[in-house]
């Protein structure tokens, strides 16, 4: 393992490393200049929620979604494959977008399935085939349909330094047979969105100036490197995406398969869908010893301490995940000093409810040992009145010192890295 920096247009970026969620183009409850001031690397685009607003259109015609959120920092944008596909509640859409009778009668294949978002926006599927899916828009009612070729236009228009190739996230718990349906269709669905690539972006890999580092202690071990990434309109760089369920053979499999597509850079999918952390742990593990150590390799929705603590060792470069922002306007509040590497951590034990009524009279620090903007300034009973009262100040306190703590937990991850201590 090593730590690793990457130069793109919109920032240098050390490597492990957090991307903060920007489902919309905004990390919720922060302005840029707060991002920059906390020191934020990276962040992750919803291509399903940009489509669905404001349109891929009007992002492309503000000069990319840089430019349009002024979040100038490296972002990373999905298929909108997750969102699509994770068919984890069933019954017909109601309401007043619910697909009329006469429609529903004339649709081949309709599932008519709710997809979980993750606590956002449900879209209603009405159908799935090999080409693709097409679902109705919660805004007007309007279907968009996601085909490979699709989303890699979508997100050439959004304008993200790295794209995510369409993929099916199967959902849990599948069935062996769906499981490696879902692969293969995701293996076919890379092969097209490279094929887009290739006739439409010039796609070309991660330079690297750096000496290999080897690590006997590790099964994959990564590279000391300095990566020049070039984006722009006519230069996206593509991660293709391993599925294969919670079965460790299809997963050896689809890791084989990607890899060997020689994309810049390689995602890990479909894990944090409901499975247990054991589950999610060991797909993870299974793959490790096919990732590239020349690559970046992402991990796609991981974000708890523990998980992160625990994965980094099997050559995951970078994570996203809604957790310490979602958390934060709950008034979930991450505690610095236990969140560090090498600390025998669960996800519950580095963090406080700061709504519980014995904050009220606590005139600590918010976080004792933090040394953020919120940390100097605020108190436990500060924020605990802020939550009670519902302000908004409350959530942006909470999101500012929850990312701040990310990114102190990923620089101690890469000293420790330099220090050859993982």
């Amino acid at each position: 393992m090593s730590e690793q920096v990457r130069k793109t247009d919109h920032g240098v970026i050390n490597t492990p490393a957090f991307l903060a969620t920007a489902t919309k183009g905004t990390i919720k409850t922060l302005t840029p200049q707060q991002v920059k001031e906390i020191g934020i690397q990276g962040a992750c685009v919803n291509t399903y929620h940009l489509v669905t607003h404001p349109g891929a259109d009007v992002i492309e015609k503000a000069g990319g979604i840089q430019k349009y959120s002024r979040l100038n920092i490296f972002t990373m944008s999905d298929s909108g494959g997750f969102q699509v596909f994770s068919l984890a509640r069933n019954g017909p859409p109601r309401g007043p977008l619910a697909i009329p009778q006469k429609q529903l009668s004339s649709l081949s294949k309709t599932y008519q399935k709710k997809a979980d978002v993750r606590g956002e926006e449900e879209p209603f599927v009405i159908k799935i085939s090999e080409d693709g899916v097409k679902f109705r828009s919660i805004f007007d009612g309007t279907i968009i349909e996601f085909t490979p070729e699709k989303s890699m236009e979508f997100q050439k228009k959004i304008g993200a330094d790295i794209n995510i190739a369409f993929d099916e996230c199967t959902y849990y718990p599948a069935t062996h047979g769906y499981a490696e349906k879902a692969m293969k269709r995701t293996h076919e669905w890379l092969k097209r969105c490279i094929n887009y690539n290739k006739s439409e972006i010039r796609n070309p890999k991660f330079e690297t100036n750096s000496k290999r580092f080897e690590n006997s202690n590790l099964k994959n071990s990564k590279i000391v490197s300095s990566f020049d990434i070039r984006a722009s309109n006519l230069n996206r760089y593509l991660y293709g995406v391993i599925q294969g369920g919670t079965f460790e053979d299809l997963r050896k499999k689809s890791a084989e398969f990607v890899v060997s597509q020689d994309t810049p850079g390689v995602a890990i999918g479909g894990v944090s869908v409901g499975e247990s952390k054991k589950e999610m742990r060991d797909q993870v593990r299974w793959v490790s010893d096919y990732l590239p150590s020349d690559r970046p390799v992402h991990l796609l929705g991981v974000g708890q301490i523990d998980d992160i603590i625990d994965l980094v060792k099997y050559g995951v470069d970078t994570f996203d995940c809604v957790e310490p922002t979602r958390l934060a306007r709950m008034g979930t509040i991450y505690q610095i000093g236990k969140a560090r590497y090498g600390a025998q951590v669960s996800s519950f034990s580095v963090q406080i409810e700061i709504t519980k009524s014995l904050y009220k009279n606590n005139f600590e620090k918010v976080d004792v040992d933090c040394e953020c903007y919120v940390c100097q300034n605020f108190t436990k009973s500060y924020l605990h009145h802020l939550f009670k009262q519902r302000e908004i100040l409350s959530y942006t306190l909470a999101t500012f010192h929850n990312l701040w703590v990310m990114e102190k937990l990923f620089e101690g991850i890469r000293k420790a890295i330099g220090k050859d201590l993982i």
